[in-house]
């Protein structure tokens, strides 16, 4: 008898637990992950919201650089004049026609503790928005709600203001919801808070007569015992568990997270070093999982200190230095961010969106013609080592390569034709997968 079958019943099991691994982490799945998720106040929220930061923001970036070059001066991304020509008419075109990729109506933060009778009408009045938004094409390809926490204080403000949200929607769209609608559930602490909101997620669904599993969330970690248990593990694996395959992402909350570690306001940035902490331990948690994981937003906004009146000259340099102070910040944490591989992050202020969108773009433009010729060579040379018989053990360098570029089509700074500078066809970038990219070439160039 052989030692396969001798062991067979090892072997089972090992296969159960190998396709359990593989269940828990499929690997990055291919939908669109937007760039940031601009957060509102739910009392604000008109169905024209997201439209008119666009026209704010772009006024904005016309008003304090008028060009490529001043804007690159301004923003501190670039000193080559056509690069930063080209991520300019980009961020103009993308202010234009798609300044907001995912908003979220918030009942949180940035709406407050406020009666429940004022609660209840905006969450009505925000849906019926919401649905207008849908019905005149103005909604935004990303949109969700935040609720307030699942805590003790706040777990029923929390409950009805969902319920009546989903109604009213449901109500006024015909039973539809938007596309890529997400709850986001703050200040997570317990699983049991995910689990729960699992259970307000089934009852509503058969209630309304949606599918199973029509509504999805994701999770904010805002606090540090989100991320150490008082066993001295990590509660972010069993968040996830929690919410029963409804995760769609999760979300950073830098000055809750800050402030629960005791760090003083003055220091309270997201490149903090206990930020990039906080931020690695996500990535540990949820690399592979599929779940979009999202940064904090700049919390120093791009505003006017004079506003009144007819402007001094002194006025409007104030004016200048104040929001071009505000955009550097913001390019340095976008920036960190991004180099630390969170490719999504918060947005709170119009005047923010051109350099959330200019910090993307170059990010990856600027080195996008060395990539691409390299990715092309070491493509070329992976095939041919391994037709001939060859070991080619460097894959995780070859992906990281194709990630830079999916990730870059994802962002928009790139479109597929611009691909084409790798030598990959529209059906090989598709794949996502070095790997296969990589044997589907050695099997057609079989003879």
């Amino acid at each position: 008898m052989s030692l396969i079958d001798q062991a067979r019943a090892p072997l089972e099991a090992l296969a159960r637990a190998n396709q359990a691994f593989a269940r828990r982490f499929p690997g990055e799945q291919p939908a669109r992950q937007p760039v940031h998720t601009f957060y509102g106040g739910a009392q604000l929220y008109r169905a024209e919201t997201t439209n008119r930061l666009g026209e704010l923001g772009l006024a904005t970036l016309e008003r304090y650089a008028g060009d490529g070059a001043s804007f690159a001066r301004a923003v501190g991304f670039s000193e080559d004049e056509a690069l930063a020509e080209q991520v300019y008419a980009r961020v103009q075109h993308k202010l234009a026609h798609e300044p907001v990729e995912d908003f979220r109506i918030d009942f949180e933060d940035g709406f407050g503790a406020r009666p429940d009778d004022e609660e209840d009408a905006t969450a009505r009045r925000a849906a019926r928005e919401l649905a207008r938004a849908l019905s005149e094409g103005l909604a935004p390809p990303f949109v969700g709600i935040r609720i307030k926490p699942l805590n003790d204080e706040w777990k029923l403000r929390a409950a009805r203001t969902l319920e009546l949200f989903l109604e009213t929607l449901l109500e006024e769209s015909g039973g539809r919801l938007p596309p890529r609608f997400v709850v986001t559930l703050p200040k997570i602490t317990l699983p049991e808070q995910a689990s729960t909101l699992v259970r307000l997620f089934e009852l509503l669904e058969a209630r309304f007569g949606l599918a199973s599993g029509a509504l999805e969330l994701e999770l904010m970690i805002e606090v540090a015992q989100a991320l150490m248990g008082r066993d001295g593990r990590s509660p972010l694996p069993g968040f996830l568990d929690a919410c029963e395959g409804r995760c769609v992402g999760a979300h950073f909350g830098t000055y809750d997270y800050t402030a629960s570690c005791n760090i003083t306001a003055a220091y309270q940035q997201m490149d903090h070093p206990m930020c990039d902490l906080a931020k690695g331990m996500m990535q540990l948690a949820y690399a592979g999982t599929g779940i979009f994981l999202s940064d904090g937003g700049t919390n120093v906004l791009p505003v006017e200190i004079e506003r009144a009146g007819t402007l001094s000259e002194s006025e409007q340099r104030k004016n200048r230095e104040s929001v071009h102070a505000a955009w550097r910040l913001a390019h340095k944490h976008i920036r960190h961010s991004l180099a630390g591989g969170f490719y999504q992050g918060w947005d709170l202020h119009p005047a923010q969106l051109p350099v959330r969108f200019a910090t993307c773009y170059a990010f990856f433009l600027e080195s996008f013609d060395k990539g691409a010729e390299r990715l092309k060579n070491f493509i070329a040379k992976a095939a041919q080592a391994t037709l001939v018989g060859d070991v080619f053990d460097d894959a995780a360098t070859g992906q990281g390569l194709l990630n830079y570029f999916l990730r870059a089509l994802n962002s928009g700074a790139i479109d597929a034709s611009a691909l084409a500078q790798t030598g990959l066809t529209k059906e090989e970038v598709e794949l996502r997968s070095f790997a296969k990219i990589l044997a589907a070439r050695t099997a057609r160039a079989q003879p």
